[in-house]
């Protein structure tokens, strides 16, 4: 698990950005949140954390300030800056400490994603991972019992947020750092059935939602639930529901 430290002033926004976390990044383990710069430099002093997303505009000590400090210490972790303010000055400033990335408020789930892309692609090019580097398999012990049902859990999470993602075990198994044979067995055994199951009931429960309250035609519906192809669309709904998509709506469109 990637370990993240969130600094933020605002409860409610620093709730948002941990709940967003939670949806599209079933890798990352928010491990402890700051509400201003002195207290996150306090838990730095004690732990090591992967990455750190911090506000710039805080009491007691400002992000900018903060980054500054960890730099001349010798912290090297990602770092991305989240700001209301769009002007220059701040990301100019930001960029002199070599910040990962700048995110203005709101914060756009596109962009958040990407920026933990790119932070992902750093971390795992340089082996700097606070929690260990290499990904996790059946010879090393794998993840601890607690840490796989958490991680099993954001992960059907992450699942049901992005039904028409990349959801194949190569692509989820390298977001969780597993080894992709272990995060199936991990799967069975924590999710309590196959993964390519869960994938599939999760994306037919998107289209029976979409044909239940959408107009949308069959093909587009299909694209939105994750298959590229609506034939194969069409095959999976029969086998799963008993029925083709235009007999299910014909019997439950609101």
């Amino acid at each position: 698990m990637i370990k993240l430290m969130l600094v933020e002033d605002e409860d409610i926004i620093r709730k948002g950005i941990r709940d967003l976390i939670g949806r599209v990044a079933p890798d990352v383990e928010v491990v402890y949140e700051a509400a201003h710069g002195k207290e996150a430099l306090a838990y730095l002093e004690r732990n090591v954390v992967d990455v750190l997303i911090t506000d710039i505009r805080m009491r007691e000590m400002d992000g900018l300030q903060m980054v500054e400090k960890l730099r001349t210490a010798g912290h090297e972790m990602p770092i991305v800056i989240i700001s209301g303010y769009g002007d220059f000055v701040y990301a100019k400033k930001a960029l002199q400490f070599g910040i990962a990335d700048y995110l203005l408020k709101p914060i756009d789930r596109k962009d958040f994603t990407v920026a933990l892309d790119k932070i992902r692609l750093t971390l795992n090019s340089s082996n700097r991972y606070a929690g260990g580097a290499e990904p996790h398999s059946e010879a090393d012990g794998g993840p601890s019992s607690s840490e796989g049902r958490r991680m099993i859990r954001k992960l059907k999470a992450y699942i049901a947020e992005n039904p028409d993602g990349d959801l194949r075990l190569q692509t989820l198994a390298e977001m969780v750092h597993l080894n992709p044979s272990y995060l199936s067995q991990l799967f069975k055994q924590e999710g309590g059935g196959n993964l390519s199951d869960y994938i599939a009931e999760t994306r037919i429960r998107r289209a029976c939602k979409l044909l239940e309250t959408t107009n949308l035609k069959v093909y587009d519906i299909a694209r939105l639930s994750g298959y590229q192809s609506p034939k194969h669309f069409m095959l999976v709904f029969k086998q799963h529901t008993g029925m083709t998509p235009g007999t299910y709506r014909e019997q439950y469109s609101v």
